[in-house]
């Protein structure tokens, strides 16, 4: 299968938002104000084809799922899947560590000591996408 998914990590102030290949994986993430979330999911799934959005189940997924059910993709609705969120905080902490790398000094300190500088959100939601796919909910 050669498809697009759309990931999100849902919250009050922000999300974060990942393109997933199903077979490449990450092609793009960010992290965008909630305010803007339908309009970048629009954005995203007309230049990926997609109309498959894995959401994450916690912090203001309601509100999301209730914005993002019923937006069309030219004649195609959007179909919106809950996954599960659990730990993927820490999980996506990890991920950035091992593509971002503490520099100088901080290399001595144990990353699990370390907060990320900047926020997380676009890796979790890369780590949702990757766990609706392994759910096989295609």
């Amino acid at each position: 299968m050669n498809e697009h998914i759309i990931a999100v990590d849902p919250g009050r102030e922000k999300c974060g938002i990942a393109v997933v290949h199903t077979e490449s994986g990450a092609v793009w993430h960010q992290v965008v104000p909630t305010a803007k979330l339908v309009s970048c999911i629009r954005e995203l799934a007309v230049q990926y084809n997609t109309t498959t959005v894995a959401l994450g189940d916690g912090t203001a997924h309601r509100q999301a799922e209730t914005e993002l059910t019923g937006v069309l993709i030219g004649d195609r609705p959007l179909t919106v899947n809950l996954v599960d969120e659990k730990h993927s905080t820490e999980e996506a902490r990890h991920r950035y560590w091992q593509h971002n790398p503490p520099r100088g000094l901080k290399r001595l300190i144990p990353v699990s000591m370390q907060v990320p500088p900047e926020p997380v959100d676009g890796y979790v939601a890369i780590i949702l996408a990757e766990r609706y796919l392994r759910s096989g909910r295609r």
